[in-house]
């Protein structure tokens, strides 16, 4: 198992993004390295990170603005080489052919449900960890 791994969450609401980390937490799950979080506000933080590269899993809010969190999901997917497996944040639960749309590869609900997140973190963090080894 590799040391750790990072996390990239997005929200241009600090709240949220501070939300995702406690409902995560440093270990999503016990079969999974510990995370280390990577915070970007703009979409263009979130594009310098994923072309620096090292990003195992993004978790984006889907209402943020002004890039919300799905549009990003779809750009990341069409230009990001290898992109990491995507965790979207949806307002609300009918959203979620909208995170289909976008080609995320996991969505939950806002407000975060702790129990949730974590499992649907964790649930990508193996999938893209068992590709890399």
């Amino acid at each position: 198992m590799q040391s750790s791994a990072t996390v990239l969450v997005y929200s241009d609401d600090a709240n949220t993004r501070t939300q995702v980390r406690l409902a995560a937490g440093r270990r999503p799950a016990a079969d999974v390295p510990p995370v280390e979080y990577v915070e970007c506000a703009t979409l263009p933080a979130v594009l310098e990170r994923l072309a620096d590269g090292g990003i195992d899993v993004c978790v984006l809010d889907g209402e943020a603005v002004p890039a919300g969190g799905m549009g990003v999901c779809r750009q990341i997917k069409d230009e990001v080489f290898d992109c990491p497996p995507v965790l979207l944040l949806i307002g609300r639960a009918q959203d979620a052919w909208l995170a289909t749309w976008s080609r995320a590869d996991a969505a939950v609900t806002l407000p975060v449900d702790p129990a949730e997140l974590a499992d649907s973190l964790a649930a990508l963090l193996r999938s893209r960890l068992s590709v890399e080894a």
